[in-house]
């Protein structure tokens, strides 16, 4: 094994003996060469005044070169901010200011040790690292039944590891703390669980309340109390669109440090919080460990960075950096927040409504960008289709009742239309003429 990645599990081992042993083998054998190509770039960058002949791009009149048919479209921006590479581990400024907006935003993270936030390729770059640091074939990957399907390609597909779920809503339409737990103490002979928690819930746009909350985090503790190593991810991709009274941050604060056999990982981004989705930009944070298990996992994180795209995009950090900075951020982000809720609202008077019968229920939303419904007479995958072929409208079918809907791209006055094609195609289906 490199003596890099050596001395980095040594650190893990020492401070987090636990944590240590969640690695998988790639995960104990990554490291960030500290003598390679871009340390010496670095160093270079410090100190060669006269000519710096290290690093492959090329240059003209001191700055990046660069064509003029894209720099006239970015001209609000120096070449230096765009064309180069970015660190592997993103812009040092846009990292500070994503950790001092985590810390903002969620208070239970105040007091706590975390990591410095590393960008990434945005989310499923993030889930990817977790993946590639943790997951082994074998492992288990606790998720409830309705998920994100990407989950399971990169897990299971990539990584081999078993997918476990448990039913997302109890009795009550709460989320199923009682089937998380029971999951986990499942795995008491494999000795270790990835636990994936997505709030606000894609597909079916939930946030647990407080009491919810401190449900899964109790649930997880009795785990870690059981001598199971847990991974708990907190797939934060859908923060800040809390519509309703549920809880209102990341369950990462209350996770980090919870117990030394729990590791707490915060995977968020630009992404949807800030509406730029072609942008890709993502962080991966760490919680609850020493200041240097910490910064061990810091490296890690970023060899797998360099090892699989050395980094990520420049401009696209850039851009976010130059958002979170600018006076006028906050106003117009709470103007689409608005704007989000006004159709989570309307989409909930009119499934309250009475209007559309008994041909479907829908499962408890109170945030993000769906909800889903539940048919009772039809099946899903037959009302998709006669959505698309005879009224224009794109649904998604999960399994044989449930349909998703995505009320953040249509606009508020025009739900009352899209519930109303959607109940058509339900009774077209029902009475057989789809």
């Amino acid at each position: 094994m490199n003596p890099l990645a050596q001395q980095l599990n040594d650190t893990l081992s020492r401070d987090n003996p636990h944590v240590a042993e969640m690695l998988s083998g790639l995960g104990k054998a990554i490291y960030m060469p500290k003598l390679g190509i871009l340390s010496q770039s670095a160093e270079a960058k410090q100190k060669a005044k006269l000519y710096n002949a290290t690093i492959g791009i090329a240059t003209e009149k001191g700055k990046p070169m660069h064509l003029e048919v894209i720099q006239e479209t970015l001209s609000a921006y120096d070449p230096k901010d765009i064309y180069e590479y970015a660190p592997p581990g993103g812009k040092p400024e846009l990292r500070n200011i994503w950790r001092d907006k985590m810390l903002t935003e969620n208070p239970s993270v105040a007091g706590k040790n975390i990591s410095q936030p590393v960008v990434t390729n945005a989310l499923t770059h993030g889930l990817s690292i977790v993946a590639d640091l943790f997951a082994e074939a074998g492992d288990a990957v606790v998720v409830p039944d309705k998920n994100w399907e990407n989950y399971e390609l990169t897990f299971h597909i990539r990584r081999g590891a078993d997918m476990v779920t448990y039913p997302l809503y109890d009795a009550d339409n709460r989320f199923n703390s009682a089937g998380l737990r029971n999951a986990l103490l499942a795995q008491k002979e494999r000795g270790k669980a990835i636990v994936l928690l997505n709030f606000p819930i894609n597909p079916t746009g939930y946030t647990p309340g407080l009491q919810e909350a401190r449900d899964i985090v109790a649930a997880i503790r009795d785990a870690a109390e059981a001598g199971i190593n847990v991974v708990v991810v907190t797939d934060d991709a859908y923060f800040g669109l809390f519509f309703e009274d549920s809880l209102q941050e990341s369950l990462f604060g209350q996770l980090s440090g919870l117990h030394d056999r729990v590791l707490a990982v915060k995977i968020d981004g630009a992404t949807k919080e800030e509406y730029v989705w072609g942008f890709r930009v993502g962080f991966i944070t760490y919680g609850g460990l020493t200041e240097a298990s910490l910064t061990a996992l810091e490296q890690k994180t970023i060899g797998i960075i360099r090892a699989t795209i050395s980094s990520g995009p420049h401009p696209s950090q850039t851009f976010i950096l130059r958002a979170l900075t600018s006076d006028r951020f906050q106003e117009q982000k709470e103007q689409k927040f608005q704007i989000m809720k006004g159709r989570a609202n309307k989409v909930k008077q009119l499934l309250d409504s009475g209007k559309y019968g008994d041909e479907w229920a829908y499962y408890p939303f109170n945030s993000g960008y769906f909800m889903c419904l539940k048919l009772l007479v039809a099946d899903a995958e037959a009302v998709r289709q006669r959505l698309l072929n005879e009224y224009g409208v794109g649904t998604i079918a999960l399994g044989e009742s449930d349909l998703r809907v995505a009320f953040s791209c249509i606009e508020e006055e025009n739900l009352e239309d899209l519930f109303d094609r959607i109940y058509q195609a339900v009774l077209d289906v029902k009475n057989g003429r789809a």
